[in-house]
């Protein structure tokens, strides 16, 4: 049944977490209504002319759904029904466009688009039933948007008066990479207190787009944030009232003033700052507000501001796991100068990483949660008090920043005798800082292994934080040449996946020969530092000889051969990139000679390759269940079948040198005693002195023709 005009109503939508926050401004604009929070917004029991001030002046809204009918969609049927039960015709006319927007699903409704489409069939049919004719569906600028929301088997439908999201001030000419919605801008000016004191002074040190300061512009000259909005929902709506419209814009046009405030805006990124001038300049408020391209670790309150006030931002959250080697330190620099600088201040700032908050060092006296798009954010506020500006905590007193010290002092004699700038620095020394950290020239790769569900989740990644904040002081490498790689429990292949695009590539040296790493694109850089001594023996091994690598990676043990003098070196893998990449480090080396690459599945190459060596390097990976191959491989189930197709391409008197990762691997003695293969393990000879702590990161085997 629909809602008649005699108990009409609306919908105000918003984003999750500002429903409170909505009720409270759309109790001041419509004081006569009856408000109740709804599932993604607030009711609004009150007239079409209450309706237009929430589209005019709404600062928190998203939507204003003016509700046709409320009814059963228990099924795809009663859905069909209901929306059958509205006279499209009072609405809008055949030869307007329409489009539907459906949102929340149920047992029956299980897909939007489906819910959309049950909602269009029964307006067409309602049209056509009527004249014999069908309005059109434009899905990009219709005249009419009809909104369809499901809950537990009740659907509201109703007319979409906003045209869009009010969020949308149309004053925005340009944004960063993450910009702040306006809503929830003006969200966090409610919830900071400035509102309510808009004669304090306001800064936003991180204002990207300028979104926040222009919402308090706005705000302290009392423009209605729909003014400048192009179209509306309501706009060929027959029931649209036009007097009524135009007589609340004449009166918001007349309410504004031209405010006495301070506000300062400052990012480090001066295109960000021309961009913030430019949105400022659309939105009428330029004059209002004073720019500056500064960093935020530096910035101070500026001379002319005579008293404290409100710092409130939106500093970045570091949503990809690189450039929170940046933040990091970024926030505890940030930390000390607010509070060196900043006491009795009122400071306000939204993050989607509350960890990153807490590098800070300051206690909050009130938190949000709330969402800006699809991230999960809290807004947090900070009163600088003498408490708070307490300066405390620093590189000594923290457990890995020692442990770090000691290892790299231990390692310094040693590091004198070694011809390599790539090495480990710390192997998980700490249990609870479980990470590896390697050196690769002038900079530092750390991994993560992901903690055991028996560990606190929140706590490692504090751990994580501790040891990214403190990594530069100890080694004196500069943030940004820290490189941050998460490690699960992977298998195979899978270790080499691709998890970035940037392409960077840099030279690195070990014993004589340079070759390519790369440290941000992949799980692994390109060279494994634990094989450091087994590629020398390698290259010892292979003066004058025919040289085959297996599962070869990016060709560093084939390189190594080639230094040492090999006749020949072929050098297989199933990776077109890895071969291409072994290729590149024969160039970088300038080796030229009988050197042949082969990007191929080593297991089904071995097969039908009839090629004789005189050394056999092999490192196959423990587990791999490639697309690329036939079956899946398990090093311990199958080393014995590997190797009987190894021993065949082997000369007489030549060695396969065989390597594999796996904890525990066992090798077959008695079936490479059948192959006539001698067996020394060479494990322990194998592991680099930065890699003792874990002794049994892989296993090594010198297999000779007995």
């Amino acid at each position: 049944m629909s809602v008649s005009q005699s108990q009409p109503g609306f919908l105000v939508t918003t984003s999750r977490g500002l429903d409170e926050l909505l009720k409270q401004e759309l109790s001041e604009l419509c004081p006569d209504a009856e408000l109740a929070i709804a599932r993604g917004g607030v009711r609004v029991k009150a007239n079409l002319q209450a309706a237009y001030k929430v589209c005019l002046w709404s600062r928190l809204a998203n939507r204003v759904i003016w509700i046709l009918n409320e009814g059963n969609a228990g099924t795809a049927e009663e859905l069909y029904d209901s929306a059958r039960d509205i006279d499209w015709s009072m609405h809008f006319a055949v030869n307007n466009t329409f489009s539907v927007q459906f949102n929340g699903s149920s047992k029956a409704i299980n897909n939007t688009q489906f819910g959309a489409l049950k909602i269009k069939d029964a307006i067409v049919d309602h049209f056509y039933e009527e004249d014999g004719s069908r309005p059109n569906v434009e899905r990009d600028l219709p005249d009419m948007v009809i909104s369809g929301r499901l809950h537990r088997d009740k659907i509201l439908i109703g007319i979409e008066l906003s045209g869009g999201s009010l969020h949308q001030r149309a004053y925005r000419q340009d944004a960063g990479l993450a910009p702040l919605k306006e809503h929830v801008a003006a969200a966090m000016l409610m919830r900071s207190g400035w509102a309510a004191n808009m004669e304090k002074p306001l800064l936003d040190p991180m204002c990207g787009s300028g979104t926040l300061v222009i919402e308090a512009a706005l705000m302290a000259m009392h423009k209605a944030p729909g003014l400048g909005r192009p179209r509306w929902g309501f706009s060929k709506w027959l029931g649209h009232r036009e007097s009524d419209w135009q007589a609340l814009i004449e009166d918001a046009k007349s309410a504004q003033i031209q405010p006495d405030i301070t506000l300062f805006a400052s990012d480090i990124d001066r295109k960000l700052i021309a961009i913030a001038k430019q949105n400022a300049n659309e939105a009428g408020v330029f004059e209002l507000i004073e720019f500056n391209v500064a960093d935020a670790t530096k910035f101070t309150p500026p001379a002319a501001i005579s008293e404290p006030g409100y710092l409130v931002s939106n500093p970045p959250y570091g949503e990809r796991l690189g450039e929170l080697t940046e933040l990091i330190p970024l926030f505890a620099q940030w930390g000390e100068q607010l509070k060196q600088h900043w006491q009795d201040w009122q400071v306000s700032l939204l993050s989607s990483n509350r960890e990153l908050l807490r590098l800070l060092k300051l206690r909050g006296n009130k938190e949000y949660s709330l969402m800006n798009g699809k991230l999960e954010c809290k807004l947090v506020n900070y009163q600088l008090d003498a408490n708070n500006c307490q300066q405390f905590g620093d590189s000594q007193d923290n457990d890995f920043a020692n442990r770090l010290k000691k290892n790299l002092k231990k390692l310094k004699p040693w590091l004198k005798k070694q011809d390599t700038n790539c090495y480990r620095i710390y192997d998980a020394d700490l249990p609870e800082y479980n990470v590896a950290i390697d050196v690769y020239d002038d900079c530092l790769v750390v991994q993560e292994y992901a903690p055991p569900k028996t560990i606190d989740a929140e706590k490692a990644r504090r751990r994580l934080q501790e040891v990214l904040l403190y990594l530069p002081a100890v080694t004196g490498v500069p943030a940004k040449q820290i490189m941050l790689k998460v490690r699960e429990q992977k298998k195979g292949k899978q270790q080499y996946e691709k998890v970035n695009t940037t392409g960077n590539r840099k030279v690195v040296w070990e014993n004589g020969a340079k070759l390519y790493v790369n440290l941000t694109d992949y799980l692994d850089t390109g060279l494994f530092l634990d094989h450091r001594i087994t590629r020398q023996k390698v290259r010892q091994m292979a003066k004058g000889k025919d040289v085959l690598n297996l599962f070869s990676y990016t060709g560093s043990v084939s390189v190594a051969a080639a230094l040492g003098g090999a006749r020949s070196v072929t050098t297989v893998d199933m990776s077109n990139t890895y071969i291409n990449w072994a290729k590149d480090n024969f160039k970088l080396n300038k080796l030229n000679g009988a050197y042949h690459f082969v990007q191929s599945d080593c297991l089904q190459w071995l097969v039908g390759h009839n090629g004789k060596y005189d050394l056999i390097f092999v490192d196959p990976p423990s587990f791999s269940n490639s697309k690329r191959m036939d079956t899946t491989w398990d090093v311990q189930r199958d080393h014995v079948m590997l190797l009987t197709q190894v021993r065949r391409c082997l000369n007489p008197g030549g060695t396969i040198v065989f390597s594999n990762n796996k904890r525990g691997f066992k090798l077959d003695n008695d079936a490479m005693a059948e192959l006539g293969l001698a067996v020394e393990n060479i494990s322990a000879q194998t592991i680099p002195q930065d890699f003792a702590r874990h002794s049994n990161i892989h296993q090594c085997f010198v297999l000779t023709l007995s």
